[in-house]
């Protein structure tokens, strides 16, 4: 997912580019504003830590891009590309390093697992929506 800040910097397409030169084929793709209660449901396995609500509120402050993204070893090859949470320490030419601000607007959003991957994918897609 593209979170507000990559959009509302004008990143959407540089960032869809990486990904696309880094061996990813997009399956699913949606632009959407998440609402407060959208955003807390997708991230409501945050809800007990500190920053839960400033990561509600900053998620619903404007446009995302959704997305489902296919390749092999896809979990761990996409939490590469993007880099490390915090842009101060991610890798140089990763996502993050290039498009994101602090560890809070970070620019992007990456499962963990596949499993979650499952789960986030299907949050945002219906099986009609996948291709």
């Amino acid at each position: 997912m593209i979170k507000p800040d990559g959009v509302a910097n004008g990143h959407t397409g540089a960032i869809l580019e990486d990904i696309i030169k880094g061996g990813f084929k997009i399956i699913a793709l949606k632009y959407t504003r998440l609402s407060k209660e959208i955003a807390g449901q997708f991230y409501a396995v945050h809800s007990e830590r500190p920053f839960y609500t400033d990561l509600v509120n900053f998620m619903s402050s404007g446009p995302i891009v959704a997305a489902i993204l296919e390749k092999d070893n896809a979990v761990e090859d996409f939490r590469t590309l993007i880099g490390a949470t915090d842009p101060s320490k991610a890798d140089a030419g990763t996502i993050r390093n290039k498009y994101a601000k602090s560890i809070d607007a970070n620019a992007i959003h990456g499962s963990d697992s596949d499993e979650n991957a499952q789960i986030e994918g299907s949050f945002f897609f219906t099986a009609f929506e996948r291709f």
